[in-house]
């Protein structure tokens, strides 16, 4: 559901989504909040350009920040969510 469906179905929502701007919104958990997301080898260039090249067909686990910065890629859903406490992040699954 989208920002503004969210804040439009009361009143103290909808002046809420009248005040937030887009990067107050964007900015919202940075450093509080982190997300993991299952992901296929194949997948990972594209959000860790600094990750060697890895054999095909791996399901693999990245933690990003709640602005989407990448921040760790383990082969363990466990890992990540260890360092994601290690950072002092709540963590959200990605699905």
């Amino acid at each position: 559901m989208a920002f503004k469906e969210l804040t439009s179905r009361d009143a103290a929502g909808a002046e809420l989504a009248a005040k937030i701007t887009a990067n107050e919104l964007a900015d919202l958990g940075n450093g509080e909040v982190g997300y993991i997301r299952k992901m296929r080898s194949e997948d990972v260039s594209k959000k860790f350009p600094q990750a060697p090249d890895l054999e095909p067909g791996l399901d693999l686990w990245g933690l990003f920040g709640a602005d989407g910065t990448p921040i760790l890629l383990s082969d363990s859903r466990s890992s990540a969510f260890f360092k994601a406490a290690e950072n002092d992040l709540s963590t959200v699954s990605v699905h």
